[in-house]
């Protein structure tokens, strides 16, 4: 479970913190002294539970549980203050908990312990494709190696496509741009595809792929792939993406602008 601490008091934010990271169930825990930090930190990262005081002066504690939420729909939220007037207002945004200061460890320990409990508990991914920055595909949170660069390659283009069929032409000219398609690269076009099967067998998940005479392609409800959350607007996706999408691939080069663009009208 991931947890960030905002305050803005450096003692209160260092105290908080060090108690959480001896809590079960916390894995990484993080302060911030300025709300606007915590609040792109969650955006770009995964927060389980916001532990926020209330009176801040760069945004108040009401205001940064709201655009954390719209960026973390499921974080719990723990409201840290010293003023219990403060309480009724904040059960605006539906937070998990409420503890005054000075926070006691033991009140600590049960509201998180708590928010713990309340979260929905998500099926764990076997294959985790990541295309933002260079491609890689994980299996059980380890990368899949290949023996050929060009079958990790048809691997990333297959995904590119998003679960469309290709054909092994459209294969040849994404992947060797303007090489003649004979009957000699036909056939190493058949050791790159049969590649990439081995490889993907030799981890169990040769499922991922679906492969006729007519085409190739990925069965994308079998992943869970960065692209396809950016896709879906998944805000998490949506603020991972830097500008760079499957670096190396020239074919990838249009996708990238897409991603550039759709990116920018959504910050608009």
């Amino acid at each position: 479970m991931k947890l960030i601490c905002v305050d803005d008091v450096a003692q209160v934010v260092e105290y908080t913190v060090s108690l959480c990271q001896d809590l079960p169930h916390v894995d990484d825990a993080r302060g911030f002294t300025l709300a606007r930090e915590a609040l792109e930190w969650a955006r770009a990262n995964p927060v389980d539970v916001a532990i926020l005081d209330i009176g801040m002066p760069d945004m108040d504690g009401l205001t940064l549980a709201a655009h954390i939420r719209q960026a973390r729909p499921d974080c719990a939220v723990i409201f840290l203050t010293a003023f219990a007037q403060f309480a009724l207002d904040a059960y605006e945004v539906h937070p998990s908990g409420y503890l005054l200061k000075p926070v006691n460890a033991e009140a600590l320990a049960r509201e998180v312990a708590y928010a713990h409990s309340k979260m929905p508990q998500k099926p764990h991914a076997r294959i985790e494709v990541q295309t933002f920055g260079g491609f890689e595909i994980l299996v059980d949170g380890e990368t899949l190696r290949f023996r050929r660069a060009k079958s990790k390659e048809l691997l990333a283009f297959l995904v590119d496509k998003q679960g469309k069929g290709v054909t092994r032409r459209e294969i040849f000219s994404a992947l060797w741009e303007d090489g003649a398609y004979d009957h000699s690269q036909q056939k190493y076009l058949d050791v790159i595809v049969r590649g990439l099967r081995d490889a993907l067998a030799a981890r169990g998940v040769e499922d991922i792929l679906e492969v006729k005479s007519g085409f190739l392609r990925i069965r994308p409800e079998r992943l869970s792939c960065d692209l396809y959350r950016f896709l879906e607007r998944d805000p998490a996706a949506v603020n991972a993406y830097r500008g760079q999408y499957m670096s190396g691939y020239p074919w990838a080069a249009l996708s990238e602008s897409w991603l550039s663009f759709s990116r920018d009208k959504e910050s608009e």
